[in-house]
């Protein structure tokens, strides 16, 4: 994967998406004595960053294809970019979620006019029944991350990072199923070759960290962790690839620290962030490496959460008067 497939992408899905801010906390900069400087795909278009690579994928499909619709598997929000996108491009859409996917993330992808079938993440084989459904009603499967397209489409992420912030010592991001370490450690690394890419995942999702301590792709039971949208039980073989050539590691954060981190961008930022898009900054505040002395991106990758939910999440670690109303 190359620097000029993301270039590509930011021209195909220029206008379509949201150039997303690039926020600083002095909060966060004074408790690490580092640069932290967090790019919100929050404020993205369906609230997370995967509309980048889904529309980049389906805008690289033939007309025909577009014509007999797409199937996708989500934790969520690839589903509700796909559906979304589906919807404005008028491509029929089928999504493969989990049945204990979050409420709000279910109920997003069925506003959209998606069909849905759920599948039992333990005793399911969702890759399976994703490509059952493609066969049985000529649809083209859109992956949420292990494609090339999809990777650079999550790329353009960077490429607006670094226009604002010009040169970065570290690029600390979340890891699921690949598509978005790889799309902006390519970057990354082909625009400063000296800057240091970490993933991070949750405790007892790491099978990125434990494939690259492998050498190969192995598989992890399926997690129990509050990043719902990083329960990736195996890397995806394309980004595995990229990967294991463009991160300089892989760390990993527990619930507590997961917590910690939505409650602290709440209590500073008022800035609504998921499990899985907290990731990566709880790894700054652990010091996971220590940035003391850095300039550091944060990518915080997505804010859908239930509201009671998040409430209940973030309670034990603000005060009363920050949390938020239920």
């Amino acid at each position: 994967m190359q620097i000029n497939e993301v270039y590509r992408a930011a021209e195909r899905i220029r206008g379509r998406v949201v150039r997303t801010p690039v926020l600083t906390l002095p909060e966060f900069d004074t408790e690490l004595g580092a640069q932290l400087f967090l790019k919100a795909e929050l404020h993205q278009i369906t609230g997370a960053f995967k509309i980048r690579g889904a529309l980049n994928k389906l805008l690289s499909l033939p007309p025909g294809a577009l014509r007999r619709g797409v199937v996708a598997a989500s934790s969520g929000n690839h589903g509700r970019a796909v559906a979304t996108l589906a919807r404005g491009l008028a491509v029929p859409a089928v999504l493969v979620l989990p049945a204990d996917a979050p409420a709000a993330k279910l109920d997003a992808v069925r506003r959209e006019g998606a069909r849905v079938v759920l599948y039992d993440p333990v005793h399911d084989d969702r890759d399976a029944l994703t490509a059952g459904i493609a066969a049985e009603e000529g649809m083209s499967v859109l992956p949420s991350s292990d494609d090339p397209v999809v990777a650079a489409g999550h790329g353009t992420l960077a490429l607006e990072l670094f226009a604002t912030t010009g040169p970065l010592d570290r690029l600390v991001l979340p890891v699921g199923g690949g598509g978005l370490a790889a799309g902006c450690a390519t970057v990354a690394k082909a625009l400063y070759p000296g800057i240091e890419v970490i993933g991070v995942e949750p405790r007892g999702g790491d099978d990125t960290a434990r494939s690259l301590r492998a050498g190969h792709r192995v598989s992890v039971r399926t997690p129990d962790t509050l990043a719902d949208g990083l329960r990736h039980r195996t890397p995806g073989r394309f980004t595995f690839e990229v990967n294991r050539r463009l991160l300089d590691s892989v760390v990993t954060v527990d619930d507590s620290e997961i917590a910690a981190a939505m409650g602290e961008l709440w209590r500073h930022g008022r800035l609504v962030v998921e499990p899985s898009g907290a990731c990566a900054l709880a790894a700054v505040r652990a010091r996971r490496p220590d940035p003391a002395g850095l300039r550091v991106g944060v990518v915080l990758s997505g804010g859908n959460v239930d509201e009671e939910r998040f409430h209940r999440i973030i309670a034990p670690h603000v005060d009363h008067s920050y949390a938020p109303a239920r």
